[in-house]
């Protein structure tokens, strides 16, 4: 019986499990993988206190490197199906059909990129359609590319894949790109990315692999071919939040809802960090503090003072 489960180990679950360690309560860190989106997006971070520039591998290396300190702290690679609850106590369900049992849980599962739903995407992922470009970016070497997407994610795919291939489209459907304004100036400073607004994409066209988009330009009204070898989405996430969905309530965004002073879920003892939880502002410092905050009130929790 462990003190608390944390299922999830990108920043928000990391930290909660540093923090729920230097409490000394009892911890297993239960992931999927390490690092959650922070190793597949975060190419160059330059707003981490403490590192005026790092990479999303490497401040995950130092992440994983604090954790070793405490051996109160348990970690096991596995993927979770389900969480209940029984009386006052959890079980944690795996995929591989482990019951683990604990007195409290965080969720910090995270999030999921979200699919364009269009014709020919399930066919060419892996074949020319990406949702990670620092994983396949290197296959795309002096090769035309796209990133659908024209938030801040979109533009600091562009920026890393600017400097790889050799033509970098970035589409977006609103008349506007929403990416931060030194972001968009970072982008004009490489004369081989070009910005296309007011592009819905229709299809995704190829043979073996990926030959290019079908749009339509919501200014000419037409329909028209863009023609490139490789597709990165970045048109948002979706919240990991299915596994606890009797016990927590959703926001439209399928976000877990919580207090937000403790981040607790309606179900007593169950608490809710980082991009799963409800809330616009996404960022890795936040998702830490969350974490941070969290383990601190699980420790109120099993105190009976929560």
């Amino acid at each position: 019986m462990q003190d608390l489960i944390i299922i999830g180990a990108g920043p928000a679950g990391i930290t909660a499990g540093i923090y729920a360690a230097r409490q000394g309560l009892k911890t297993l860190l239960i992931t999927k993988e390490l690092g959650g989106q922070l190793m597949k997006k975060a190419g160059k971070i330059e707003n981490y206190p403490g590192f005026k520039e790092i990479s999303g591998a490497d401040l995950i290396k130092k992440f994983e490197s604090h954790l070793e300190k405490f051996p109160i702290l348990e970690m096991k690679f596995r993927e979770v199906e389900r969480v209940e609850k029984k009386d006052d106590f959890f079980y944690v369900i795996t995929t591989k059909k482990e019951t683990l049992e604990s007195k409290a849980v965080i969720l910090a599962t995270g999030s999921s990129p979200k699919t364009l739903k269009v014709p020919g995407e399930k066919e060419f992922v892996g074949k020319g359609i990406s949702y990670c470009a620092i994983c396949d970016g290197p296959f795309f070497k002096n090769k035309k590319v796209a990133v659908v997407g024209g938030g801040n994610s979109g533009f600091e795919t562009a920026l890393f894949l600017a400097q790889i291939a050799k033509k970098v489209y970035i589409l977006e459907a609103s008349e506007k790109v929403r990416a931060d304004k030194e972001n968009q100036e970072k982008v004009k400073t490489f004369s081989n990315v070009q910005v296309m607004t007011k592009v819905l994409i229709k299809e995704i066209k190829g043979e073996k692999f990926v030959k290019g988009i079908l749009y339509f330009d919501k200014e000419s009204q037409k329909e028209n071919f863009l023609e490139v070898e490789g597709v990165f989405v970045e048109i948002g996430l979706e919240p990991n939040s299915s596994i606890a969905k009797d016990l927590v309530d959703f926001n439209e965004r399928k976000e877990i809802l919580v207090n937000l002073e403790n981040f607790q879920t309606k179900t007593p003892g169950l608490f809710a960090v980082g991009d799963v939880k409800a809330g616009e502002k996404k960022q890795i410092i936040i998702a830490c503090g969350e974490g941070a905050k969290a383990a601190l009130y699980v420790n109120d929790y099993l105190q009976g003072k929560l």
